[in-house]
């Protein structure tokens, strides 16, 4: 993994602060000051590919969906921040943070595989799911960019796009009965 520039103690630290919901993101605390400045996408790479097969355990074949709505909605996240944040964020950033948060919802796909969430049961914890991964995400953001005030406009977008992988876990997409 070294030889790849794989950091693999520094992806779990990030993935137990996104397992986290109160984890508060604090550019004053030693952990969090220099958690994001290593944008490595080995671990967004695995949990998208960990949420795909996930999701074919479960009988759906989603992997150009995962890959096609991830990629639009960091194109779009990136464009959106660049406009809210006066700084600015890297586009590695925006793929490693909303990669990273996409880990409750890989914990989603897994309730998936055993219980069949196209019912009410999945309707009342996939939005629980979607809050769980937008604090996260948002968080991380307004840490990164030092918006503390727009942290609900940071959380909107986000949400969307958190909420359109639910969909995938919820509902069979594409497929013909």
């Amino acid at each position: 993994m070294v030889e790849l520039d794989i950091n693999m103690p520094h992806v779990w630290d990030k993935s137990l602060a996104v397992l986290n919901p109160f984890h508060k993101f604090s550019p004053d605390h030693p952990k969090d000051a220099h958690m994001m400045d290593d944008t490595d996408l080995a671990g967004p790479l695995l949990f998208c590919f960990v949420f795909g097969m996930l999701l074919l355990l479960s009988g759906k074949s989603q992997f150009g969906y995962v890959y096609g709505v991830g990629l639009m909605g960091v194109i779009s996240i990136y464009l959106l921040l660049n406009l809210m944040a006066e700084g600015g964020i890297d586009a590695t950033k925006v793929t490693s943070v909303l990669g990273y948060c996409l880990l409750p919802l890989c914990l989603l796909s897994a309730i998936n595989v055993f219980v069949k969430l196209n019912g009410m049961f999945g309707f009342v914890i996939s939005p629980l799911f979607i809050l769980w991964c937008c604090t996260s995400a948002s968080g991380i953001f307004v840490s990164i960019l030092n918006m503390h005030n727009q942290r609900f406009l940071v959380a909107y977008p986000v949400g969307l796009f958190y909420a359109s992988f639910a969909l995938l876990s919820v509902f069979d997409v594409g497929t013909s009965k």
